[in-house]
């Protein structure tokens, strides 16, 4: 402890040295843009994460939500947070594959976010963001949910011949290896092309299809689920490094907390399938060699597509994502 005699020459000059070494940081505000509706069951994760900040942050650092896909389009939220246009996105790695394409193997993960931080997958993650795209990385969403194929018709078969169904990147080359037709649009537009026969059906997670209305027109889910949702919090590198250690940690606790609550998803995974049943959405469920079949197209078409573009990220990841340590 600092002595008032001897190591300054008065009590006012030591007063004004250890006011101006310990005084906290002006609290900085930075803006956040979600790549989904806001009031979507798929962006809980993040408005909890904003709502977390906002509250333990207080002097620190806050957050201003500056709203979903109507203030950037889905497939440019990459690039705006990578060029600083956005501080903070909520994005899955496929609405930016066209930056990262290597960081769409996540999607084939068999562990959840936490176990990728213990066993050094997070460490690889954040590298690649930081070195390929201007961002930090920190961390996903979506442990335990799947994809599905939704349906406005019956269709028994592995082989989707006849369909024209509305893709995104995470599943686009595992349909097209099944033969169907695909449509690539945004979240917003999958309403009306549904409602205009353009699309037969449409690739989603296990929740989230009564936030946009899609019960309307679907009458079917495929099983089983594949792939691992991820939808990622990120944040403009130079942004990140142009804040404090404590601002930061407001943000990694944050995380924490974001990536604990996601042990609640198998129930309500679980609780969405019930709803999809009472609304009379049949599950169709493949068995046999069709089976086979759907579940050998996922993981293949994936991992042969994204080496296509980024076969040394193929080669990082793959082992850390299956992994529990």
């Amino acid at each position: 402890m600092l002595r008032r005699a001897g190591l300054c020459g008065c009590f006012g000059l030591c007063m004004s040295v250890l006011t101006a070494g310990s005084a906290p940081a002006d609290e900085v505000t930075l803006k956040a843009v979600g790549a989904f509706n806001t009031s979507a069951g798929v962006s809980a994760p993040f408005r909890n994460f904003i709502d977390w900040v906002n509250e333990n942050g207080k002097g620190v650092v806050q957050i201003r939500f500056l709203g979903g896909p109507e203030t950037i389009p889905p497939f440019e939220l990459g690039g705006a947070i990578s060029s600083g246009v956005v501080d903070v996105g909520f994005a899955p790695h496929a609405f930016y594959a066209n930056i990262l394409p290597g960081a769409a193997m996540v999607k084939l993960a068999t562990n959840t976010g936490q176990e990728q931080r213990r066993n050094g997958c997070y460490e690889k993650l954040d590298t690649l963001h930081q070195e390929r795209m201007n961002v930090k990385y920190l961390g996903r969403t979506g442990d335990r949910i799947q994809y599905h194929l939704y349906l406005n018709k019956r269709h028994d078969s592995a082989d989707l011949s006849g369909l024209t169904i509305r893709v995104t990147p995470i599943y686009q080359a595992m349909f097209g290896s099944l033969n169907a037709n695909m449509v690539n649009t945004p979240p917003g537009d999958v309403y009306a092309a549904l409602e205009r026969g353009a699309v037969q059906g449409y690739g989603w997670p296990s929740i989230g299809i009564f936030d946009l209305g899609w019960q309307d027109h679907t009458k079917y889910r495929v099983d089983p689920g594949f792939y691992q949702q991820d939808v990622n919090i990120l944040v403009n590198l130079d942004k990140w490094k142009s804040l404090t250690d404590e601002q930061r940690a407001v943000f990694g606790e944050a995380m924490d907390v974001a990536e604990a609550a996601e042990a609640n998803n198998e129930a309500l995974v679980k609780a969405e399938k019930k709803k999809h049943a009472e609304a009379g959405i049949e599950t169709i469920e493949l068995t046999g060699d069709d089976r086979g079949t759907w579940l050998a197209a996922a993981a293949e078409t994936a991992r042969t597509e994204i080496a296509k573009s980024d076969a040394a990220a193929v080669e990082l990841l793959i082992d850390c994502l299956t992994s529990a340590r």
